[in-house]
């Protein structure tokens, strides 16, 4: 199974600045495979240590946190000298031992030629952030569920990657039909590395389903584990509204629909355990759009999950769906094509996004994101139904220089004609299964259209 993230360790391990590495993500992404993998490929030894299942470890970080004294008893306990330029050291669950996480620092400051990848879930590492967090002194790494792309690739589809990279819309034309059978499946199975190698085994969706299920059973034990015992109802109550609040026509979260008197004093808690987890994305509402976004945000969000297919499970989404055409894009009133965009984004390009809504008026934009010194509307159709009065609103009102339509329809680029001093904004329409080549096909869309001669309306 390949993932994208290697690329990054590797140049992390060659950076001539690197620091100790912090490898979060939530529980089941594939933080510890990806890091086995990296100390096979690039090292010529990998020291691995759990801090979970031997108690002795947490032993050795006792006392001071000196590095001459403290690499001798890794030594003993690898077993073999570490050479450090060749060594990879890796501190799994890092999170039971909190000292581990402070001595990061001294690593960095009196034995940086140690290459040490330090992975752990973000809920545990979250809960030991304060006077011994080692500020300035770590580089960090989230890791994501499986993209698409990963997800092709996994599945023997890799050469359905070529076109979207070369912008090759003839091919892409040629087989809409094979890249929407291939994100149908996405959409159902998603991105956690065990249900995709499920269902890549096995090709059978029920067996998928059991193995979300068990995913989503497992996440729910560790409420119950981390949490304050008088918020994990909360919890489970917050947890399980995610789904239904996606599947209304307007998707801001509202604390009264999550349990009875519900409201922000009493569930904030609860959602930050659940962001800090990993587990749920909070996209924050801006209603007058300005640079930067983060700086015009309000109190208003939307909350989706962590994967589009834990999401479809959570949903009870059967896997008969699949079956009934191109059903599956139906469901929930876009919440699984909007979960999909989100969770691309964040995987290709760890993206703050932000969403807009017009107040008293049922005008609503999917997401907008930060581009330079502009921001960038983005419209997210299920299918091929190509209506965007809300797009078109938001366009008029704030004259952004280029607006984003995702669907299953073909790449193109249009000028869209309102009455101000610009007289257009470009509208350019991508593959949902595109988004991580949008920039590359907006622009392409753009010289194609200008190349015919294209003057501004």
């Amino acid at each position: 199974m390949e993932r994208f993230a290697l690329k990054k360790l590797v140049a992390w391990k060659n950076s001539d600045t690197r620091k100790p590495l912090l490898f979060l993500g939530a529980r089941q992404v594939g933080k510890t495979w990806l890091l086995k993998e990296f100390g096979q490929k690039y090292f010529e030894k990998t020291a691995y240590f759990k801090f979970d299942n031997n108690a002795r470890l947490s032993t050795f970080f006792d006392g001071d946190y000196n590095v001459t004294r403290i690499i001798p008893l890794l030594e003993l306990e690898a077993g073999f000298k570490f050479d450090p330029e060749n060594t990879l050291l890796i501190f799994d669950e890092i999170q039971i031992c909190p000292r581990a996480i402070t001595s990061l620092k001294y690593f960095c400051e009196d034995a940086r030629e140690y290459c040490i990848a330090a992975a752990g879930s973000m809920l545990g590492v979250e809960e030991h952030k304060g006077s011994g967090w080692p500020v300035g002194k770590i580089d960090k790494l989230l890791l994501y569920p499986m993209s698409f792309s990963e997800f092709m690739v996994a599945g023997k589809n890799e050469l359905m990657l070529e076109p979207l990279k070369n912008y090759d819309k003839a091919i892409i034309k040629t087989f809409m039909d094979k890249y929407t059978e291939l994100l149908k499946n996405y959409y159902f199975v998603g991105g956690m590395p065990e249900v995709v190698q499920t269902f890549i085994d096995s090709k059978d969706y029920f067996a998928t389903r059991k193995m979300q299920e068990s995913l989503l059973d497992n996440y729910k034990d560790d409420f119950s584990t981390h949490a304050p015992a008088p918020e994990i109802e909360k919890i489970y109550a917050l947890w399980d509204s995610i789904p239904v609040q996606l599947a209304k026509e307007r998707k801001t979260f509202i604390y009264k629909e999550v349990l009875k008197g519900g409201r922000t004093r009493t569930l904030a808690d609860p959602l930050r355990f659940l962001t800090n987890a990993g587990l749920c994305y909070k996209i924050p509402r801006v209603q007058s759009p300005g640079i930067p976004l983060d700086a015009y945000k309000d109190d208003a969000f939307k909350l989706f999950f962590l994967d589009v297919g834990l999401l479809g499970a959570k949903s009870n989404l059967s896997p008969k769906t699949l079956l009934d055409g191109n059903q599956i894009f139906k469901e929930f009133k876009g919440a699984l094509a909007e979960e999909f965009v989100l969770q691309e984004f964040k995987a290709y390009f760890d993206q703050k996004l932000f969403y807009w809504s017009a107040e008293r008026s049922a005008n609503e934009i999917d997401f907008l994101i930060q581009d330079d010194s502009n921001f960038i509307p983005i419209e997210v159709k299920s299918e091929q139904n190509l209506k965007a009065k809300s797009l078109k609103a938001f366009c008029q009102k704030y004259k952004p220089q280029t607006a984003v339509r995702l669907s299953l329809q073909q790449p193109s680029f249009s000028p869209v004609p309102f009455e101000n001093e610009n007289g257009a904004y470009r509208l350019c329409d991508i593959p949902l299964f595109a988004i991580e080549n949008w920039q590359k096909f907006a622009g392409e869309e753009e010289k194609e259209y200008t190349s015919k001669n294209y003057k501004p309306l």
